[in-house]
């Protein structure tokens, strides 16, 4: 037997035979083409309509937010530009494959130098144009095997349109040899509540058939086991299944400490499952659903609507709503669509906001229209921010529009080595340790071949929590964190003893934690903490603070 690491995704473990993904198509030839070149411009932009059409289908036949994913890969595969760009290269003497392939790496391409959210759509877009391609081809797309009998998913990576496709009846596990603890397969995972460990060195050498044991508590992918290892593995997996089933109780330690478990919410829509999950409130309400899909900012009207619907489930509970997180990596024309050479660290969340006032302003004014009309208690927060003299700009311009409560995240180093400047006037932090991570280690966290760096269990990362840990306490104000970290047991248990004062979460991972936080008291929290600041790296500090 032997065993490969890598990241694991929440504590679930599973036993079962690997299914790999087979390898994508072979590149195309660059071989001159000497055929009709009309005909195979339209011949391959009909191949591009085809795959639109599936795209689009599959995704109303699924629903929910799969049908959101699929729906925007269908809008790239009928792109006006790229059926163009193609056209262009068939004309210039490429064989439509390579014109297929050429135009849409060369889009990746832009989009992976945007980094972030563009970033993550060049993974969407090297699905497409294999899609495309198989569809000239007259072949079937590389894609999920499928397979009678349940199985463990073995891939380099997952794009969105393959995870929207997966039957977890039958997918097991998932284990990957790229990305991270944000990954697009790792936010799945815990969506999902599946095991799955990512970036395992290794994985690319697992063949069909091989006996596995996928543990993500151990964040171990145990090769060719025996039976007894098999059956060793069932036993947990039912003991984890019966955790995630106990009674839902406020989320608190071993003695009692309180620590309010909350939820990441993206929609109304998405209320009534995390309060049916145990929710206690929300942490982060990410407002930009309103914003993203829209050609103009939406009216005081229309966002008060949606604001109020979401703080009416939850009466009498702590909802904390961040205003919109754009600009940058998330282009907006009515906000801001001025080319930047360094998107990532540009004019993007309060500093985009703070230029174009007038939306801000809006917002604001609809957060506190709803906030009147419900019983929840309204948390407003502004994403981005650098220091303090920011965080007075918006908590003045909030409480003078209404807004009881205002405070900022923390996902810029600065703000964290500032932080007792900044809570003489937030009410609140919120720690976004995706982000804070990304700028602590500067490694983009849409970037695989950087992936090992975006790990908030880095000591430089749980050094600048600890600061922002001890400006609360001696504030006496509330610190929060709503970043993916909060999802993972082990490390919640590490963050409130850092001073994590609640932890915000997507909903299917509250169960997990919850658990997790009963088997230890404050002070065993804070001498884990002590521990894992001490390791020299990302492992090492996993490895001293969960001891």
């Amino acid at each position: 037997m032997s065993e490969l690491t890598g990241i694991g995704i929440g504590r679930g473990i599973a036993a079962g035979p690997v299914r790999c993904m087979p390898d994508p198509l072979p590149l195309p030839t660059d071989d001159p083409f000497t055929g009709d070149v009309d005909a195979a411009v339209e011949k391959t932009a009909a191949a591009m309509g085809v795959v639109a059409t599936w795209l689009k289908e599959r995704g109303a036949h699924i629903g929910g937010e799969a049908q959101a994913i699929l729906e925007a890969q269908a809008l790239m595969a009928g792109d006006p530009a790229l059926v163009k760009d193609v056209a262009t290269r068939i004309a210039n003497g490429s064989t439509p494959e390579r014109a297929v392939y050429e135009a849409f790496l060369s889009f990746q391409k832009l989009l992976e130098g945007m980094g972030g959210h563009m970033a993550e759509r060049a993974t969407d877009l090297a699905d497409v144009s294999q899609r495309v391609r198989a569809e000239l081809m007259g072949v079937s797309v590389p894609g999920v095997p499928e397979s009678d009998a349940p199985f463990i998913l073995v891939a380099h990576d997952l794009a969105p349109a393959d995870t929207a496709l997966l039957d977890f009846t039958k997918v097991l596990a998932l284990v990957t040899r790229d990305g991270g603890p944000t990954s697009h397969t790792a936010i799945l995972a815990r969506a999902k509540s599946i095991p799955a460990i990512v970036g395992v060195t290794g994985a690319d050498g697992l063949t069909d058939g091989t006996l596995v044991v996928v543990d993500a508590g151990s964040s171990t992918v145990r090769v060719g086991v025996d039976d007894a290892a098999v059956a060793a593995a069932a036993a947990k997996r039912e003991e984890w299944l019966n955790a995630a089933k106990a009674p839902i109780t406020d989320g608190a330690l071993k003695d009692g400490h309180l620590v309010p478990l909350m939820a990441n919410l993206g929609s109304p829509a998405e209320a009534a499952a995390a309060v049916e999950l145990g929710a206690e409130g929300v942490g982060l309400f990410r407002t930009e659903f309103l914003f993203l899909d829209s050609a103009t900012a939406p009216t005081v009207e229309q966002q008060e609507a949606q604001y109020t619907e979401l703080l009416k489930a939850f009466p009498g509970k702590k909802v904390v709503a961040r205003v919109l997180d754009a600009g940058a990596d998330k282009p907006l024309a009515f906000l801001n669509d001025a080319q930047e050479e360094n998107p990532a660290l540009g004019l993007r969340g309060l500093r985009a906001l703070r230029a174009k006032e007038s939306i801000l302003r809006d917002q604001l004014t609809a957060l506190a229209n709803a906030q009147n009309k419900t019983t929840a208690h309204l948390w407003v927060m502004a994403p981005m921010v650098s220091d303090a003299q920011e965080t007075d700009y918006f908590v003045a311009l909030a409480k003078e529009l209404g807004i009881k409560v205002a405070g900022v995240m923390a996902e810029v180093p600065s703000l964290a080595l500032v932080a007792e400047q900044v809570l003489e006037t937030a009410d609140f932090v919120s720690i976004g340790t995706n982000d804070l991570t990304q700028y602590t280690m500067a490694a983009d966290r849409m970037l695989g071949s950087v992936a090992s760096f975006q790990d908030p269990w880095h000591p430089a990362v749980l050094r600048l929590i600890k600061q922002l840990g001890e400006a609360g306490a001696a504030a006496g104000k509330p610190v929060g964190l709503c970043g993916e970290a909060a999802a993972d047991p082990d490390l919640a248990i590490v963050l409130v003893g850092l001073g994590v004062t609640t932890l915000s979460m997507t909903p299917a991972a509250l169960a997990d934690v919850r658990a997790s936080m009963l088997t230890v008291t404050l002070e065993e929290a804070k001498a884990r903490a002590a521990r894992a600041l001490n390791g020299r790296t990302a492992a090492e500090a996993c490895k001293l603070g969960t001891q």
